[in-house]
């Protein structure tokens, strides 16, 4: 299963470093295979998106993976993909970029050609082969018709994914230089969110997090005296606040530290697929046991 994790410390600007594989024989010991591919996404200063991705398909770019990045960001989106549509390339890799958003998305979608046709003129912003990529276009095209409301935007997006076609999961994570959204749909996979006290729960902790998997591990020595909202596929830490998101709940993180959580989507999808529904690839990718 893909691993999502996202930040945001708005309205404060935080140092942050990340390592999108813990350690070089953690996976070797927990997992059955490596991952297809790492990437980060954060902003600079003046809000332009910066993005650091690499498939993995030789040992110089599992090396890219395991270095250490220190960024300074309001927000940032770390995701490893165990690859279900596309192969191991860089166009494949999230994070994905479109009209200065991140985004990065755990789950299976089928009956692209249905997408592809609806995008319309967004088709431009594709240059992959993933359904994350196409389902990114089609939420960036109903935020254009939603007069650049992002959460509209995105819950017409899974208003028409849901009714239309087959779907594992629609679980993402998208930024904005200074917001966050996480989405959770259907109940396929967990979404762990943390609204992280200033400090953590002692009041003077700085925040270090960890996947049990050895994927992504987060540290940040200003949000010892910040408070954070934390967005993952799985718990991190020990906190006792961490919540599941529940299936169909789009969170909001917004610029001076506002939190929202709304129901978006009430019904489950017309057409929902099961693992056993899938297949080679995208059946192994997405199961609980992979990393």
């Amino acid at each position: 299963m893909c691993r999502l994790f996202g930040m945001s410390a708005a309205p404060h600007r935080v140092h942050a470093t990340f390592w999108l594989l813990d350690a070089e024989d953690s996976l070797a010991e927990q997992s059955r295979r490596m991952p297809d591919g790492t990437g980060l996404g954060s902003f600079s200063a003046d809000g332009t998106p910066l993005l650091e991705k690499q498939p993995i398909a030789a040992y110089e770019d599992r090396q890219f993976a395991l270095e250490a990045r220190e960024r300074e960001s309001r927000t940032f989106v770390a995701h490893v993909r165990y690859a279900t549509t596309g192969g191991t390339v860089l166009a494949n890799t999230h994070p994905f970029e479109q009209n200065g958003r991140l985004f990065a998305h755990n789950g299976v979608i089928e009956d692209l050609p249905l997408l592809e046709a609806e995008l319309g003129d967004y088709r431009t912003l594709v240059h992959g082969d993933t359904d994350s990529e196409r389902f990114f276009a089609l939420i960036t095209r109903h935020i254009d018709e939603q007069g650049g409301d992002v959460g509209a935007g995105i819950a017409a997006a899974v208003g028409w994914v849901a009714d239309r076609l087959r779907i594992l999961s629609l679980n993402f994570v998208l930024v904005t230089a200074e917001e966050l959204w996480a989405f959770r749909y259907p109940d396929t996979h967990d979404l762990m969110v943390l609204q992280r006290r200033s400090g953590g729960p002692s009041g003077s902790r700085h925040l270090e997090h960890a996947s049990a998997a050895g994927t992504v591990r987060a540290r940040s020595g200003d949000l010892s005296s910040r408070p954070a909202v934390v967005v993952a596929t799985e718990r991190m830490d020990e906190d006792p606040d961490w919540e599941s998101l529940a299936s169909g709940e789009l969170l909001h993180v917004g610029p001076r530290h506002e939190v929202s959580r709304t129901k978006i989507a009430e019904h489950e999808p017309r057409h929902r697929l099961t693992l056993d529904d899938l297949t080679g690839r995208a059946r192994a990718a997405q199961a609980p046991s992979a990393p």
